[in-house]
């Protein structure tokens, strides 16, 4: 299956005059909520547009010269193409999410709970349930995760207990095993060096650990050494999808809805889509732009989940192009942000 170079930029369309913009949006628009072609008589009555049909349609025929809309047949009326689209979501201006929606997300990740997977498999439901597209949540891997915090606990004057917290929310729990009696003050120091050591790392990312003879040297350079074998509980990208189901409902055709499911089933060409979406620093492809025939009517929203400025995973929305775009980038936008805040403590702004 051929695939576009991650390396290769979208193309945004040359400027419109205002005139051309406004009938492209308004044929977007009332082609996303109908699914039939757009004829210049209904464009002619868009509020805010006062011209004739005639004018209407000497423009439309302009805007299918120059590549922003079609027509499927002669004796009807125009839809955007890929190239439209594409023209319509990058002069999208942004919006918030509906009061409804807001405390949806809010009463969401006020009460989430369990480890990271069980959160982003619940997070794919959420976005499903807001927009009634299909969802893709990825995570990155605990490979890729921080170190958030150590904590080093006597359990007894041979036996400490190693508590790593992670910035994709893992908690790992490590025995320590002495050759001699710690007491809590050494323990208390050995936790203190080992966040200072620690914190902002990865796991197996090698440190430099001290070389003294004491207690708490030793205590550290055990920790240090567990930590370092330890191996992360889930290798690579996790990639959690929610409402398959839609794709029946959304796209038109029986061949096109098997097409985008063959896909939806792969999920390293999941993973693979996704990044070359980030990598190109956008956040919709559409059409042909995914790079993958089977896709070629479908766009795709990803919005990233960053903590520290490192990427933890992405949180995404599929459909067909005549998507609700707005709505939907709302959407994940403010799902990533909520992810982020979950995983990575920071604050919503």
């Amino acid at each position: 299956m051929a695939r576009r170079s991650p390396k290769t930029p979208v193309s945004t369309p040359a400027d419109l005059d205002a005139r051309k913009a406004k009938i492209l949006e308004s044929v977007v628009v009332e082609h996303v909520d109908t699914a039939m072609p757009v004829g210049s008589s209904s464009v002619a009555s868009a509020p805010g547009l006062d011209v004739s049909p005639a004018t209407v349609r000497s423009e439309m025929v302009t805007l299918e010269r120059e590549g922003f809309l079609t027509q499927p047949h002669t004796s009807a009326g125009r839809i955007p193409t890929d190239k439209g689209y594409r023209y319509f979501v990058d002069h999208l201006q942004s919006g918030v999410l509906g009061k409804a929606q807001q405390h949806q997300v809010k009463d969401f990740f006020a009460n989430v709970r369990g480890e990271v997977e069980d959160v982003l498999e619940q997070t794919s439901t959420l976005l499903t349930k807001m927009t009634s597209y299909t969802s893709v949540v990825m995570g990155a891997g605990h490979s890729q995760a921080k170190i958030l915090n150590v904590q080093l606990v006597n359990l007894d004057a041979r036996h400490q207990l190693l508590v790593t917290v992670f910035s994709d929310g893992l908690v790992l729990k490590n025995s320590l095993m002495t050759t001699f009696d710690a007491s809590h003050e050494e323990v208390a120091e050995a936790s203190k060096q080992l966040n200072a050591l620690l914190i902002g790392t990865t796991l197996g990312e090698s440190i430099q650990v001290p070389s003294r003879g004491d207690h708490v040297a030793a205590l550290v350079r055990d920790a240090a050494s567990v930590l370092h074998k330890e191996k992360p509980t889930t290798e690579g990208e996790q990639v959690y999808i929610g409402g398959s189901s839609k794709v029946a409902e959304s796209f038109d055709g029986v061949e096109t809805v098997q097409k985008v499911l063959s896909i939806l089933e792969q999920e390293l060409l999941v993973v693979s889509l996704v990044q070359d979406i980030l990598e190109l620093d956008i956040s919709v492809s559409i059409g042909t732009e995914n790079g993958y025939e089977p896709l070629s009517a479908a766009s795709v929203i990803v919005a990233p989940v960053t903590i520290d400025g490192n990427s933890v995973g992405a949180v995404g929305l599929l459909g067909p192009t005549r998507m609700k775009y707005r709505e939907a980038m709302i959407a994940a936008e403010t799902v990533s942000k909520h992810l982020t805040q979950h995983f990575g403590g920071e604050e919503i702004v």
